[in-house]
């Protein structure tokens, strides 16, 4: 079983998309399954522009809401390099790696099993009936706004306490000649829209193309769509965005 494992990938090319400085443990988990992991960051991860107000705000929500809603694994480390995580709110995490990040501060989390996105979290019971109840939203600014829009319909009183923030990734020339020659038995692994959309604006046309003709794994139904849309002739979906569950479909 062992040595099966090993040879999951075959010495396929695992191009990760995600940001750079969050990937060391992917990357391992390629190189296990005899994969070969290439790293081609779709965002850039930065703090908060005003750390001292986001720690405010943290703090208060920490003290005062008693829902917490974690929107990635970035979210809590950037929310933990600011306060103490410690609260009596109930505390939901997006995903089962957010979910995990927190429990590593020793939080009791709920969070989605069967779909971890932003309709799988708004689907758990916590989040029924929100009539006048404080929920802090603990991530960045941007995404689909899907959570924000959902919560105030449900009459929640929404605090947005945004502990970090997306960037573009700087693409240096390593980055476009190790995409100009991959093989198009490639997979190229997809959990963000967002990074989607600035390795298409980022990468030169020749690159871009090169790219598009690898597999794309995408994390969900919607990034499927958005990998056809963006010029991926050959898209498999995941079951999540789970590490395990995009190498199972890169399979």
């Amino acid at each position: 079983m062992a040595h099966a494992r090993t040879e999951e990938l075959k010495g396929r090319t695992i191009v990760i998309t995600r940001p750079a400085g969050t990937v060391s443990a992917f990357a391992r988990q390629v190189r296990a399954r005899g994969g070969v992991p290439l790293l081609l960051p779709g965002l850039a991860l930065r703090a908060a522009e005003d750390q001292a107000l986001a720690g405010t705000q943290l703090r208060e929500a920490l003290r005062s809401d008693p829902l917490l809603l974690f929107t990635s694994p970035a979210a809590v480390r950037f929310a933990a390099a600011l306060a103490p995580l410690r609260t009596r709110a109930a505390v939901l995490a997006v995903g089962q790696g957010t979910a995990a990040a927190l429990r590593r501060h020793g939080l009791a989390v709920q969070a989605p099993t069967r779909r971890q996105d932003s309709e799988g979290l708004l689907d758990l019971p916590a989040l029924r009936d929100l009539r006048g109840r404080g929920v802090a939203l603990v991530g960045a600014a941007g995404g689909r706004g899907l959570l924000q829009q959902r919560l105030v319909e449900g009459g929640a009183r929404l605090r947005e306490v945004q502990v970090y923030r997306r960037a573009a990734p700087r693409l240096d020339r390593r980055h476009v000649e190790a995409v100009s020659h991959l093989p198009i038995s490639a997979r190229v692994l997809l959990s963000s829209a967002q990074a989607l959309a600035n390795l298409r604006e980022g990468l030169p046309a020749p690159a871009w193309a090169r790219l598009c003709r690898t597999v794309a794994v995408a994390s969900s139904e919607r990034l499927e769509v958005a990998a056809r849309e963006a010029g991926f002739g050959r898209v498999r979906r995941a079951a999540s965005a789970m590490p395990a569950d995009l190498l199972a479909a890169a399979r």
